[in-house]
C-alpha cells in the first residue's frame, strides 16, 4: 500500500505558474501508474493528467494540453504537475492517483478514476484575476 500526499497548491494570479507534487511512502512510485485529477466547487472529479508506470506515456485533458506537464522521478519517489498559463477555470482541489495495477503493460495509463486505488488529501488551487 501506498501513501499519497501532494503539495505546491495556493493561490496565484491568471496567467502565473504553479507547480505541484505528490510524494509517495509505503511503497515506490514505479510501481505505479500516475495522475492528478481535479475538482472544482459543483463539479465532477476529471482527469488532468496521467503518466505510465514506465514514464515513456502520457495524457493530458484538453484543457490543459499545451499548459500543464506531467513528471515523475522515481529516485525520489515523487510525481508533479507544472502548471503554467494558469486560467480562472483551473480553480479547484487537485489530488494525485496512483493505479495499482502493475500486471498490466508499463506503457498502460488510464483515465478513469475508478481505476485509481489510492489517493492523496487533496492540494487547493485558486486562480485569481
Amino acid at each position: 500500500q501506498v501513501q499519497l500526499v501532494e503539495s505546491g497548491g495556493g493561490l496565484v494570479q491568471a496567467g502565473g505558474s504553479l507547480r505541484l507534487s505528490c510524494a509517495a511512502s509505503g511503497r515506490t512510485l514505479s510501481s505505479y501508474a500516475m495522475a492528478w485529477f481535479r475538482q472544482a466547487p459543483g463539479k465532477e472529479r476529471e482527469i488532468v493528467a496521467v503518466v505510465s508506470r514506465s514514464g515513456i506515456n502520457t495524457y493530458y485533458a484538453n484543457s490543459v494540453k499545451g499548459r500543464f506537464t506531467i513528471s515523475r522521478d522515481n529516485a525520489k519517489n515523487t510525481v508533479s504537475l507544472q502548471m503554467n498559463s494558469l486560467k480562472l477555470e483551473d480553480t479547484a482541489v487537485y489530488y494525485c492517483a496512483a493505479d495499482d495495477r502493475s500486471y498490466l503493460s508499463s506503457a498502460y495509463y488510464s483515465r478513469s478514476s475508478n481505476d485509481y486505488d489510492y489517493w492523496g488529501q487533496g492540494t487547493q488551487v485558486t486562480v485569481s484575476s
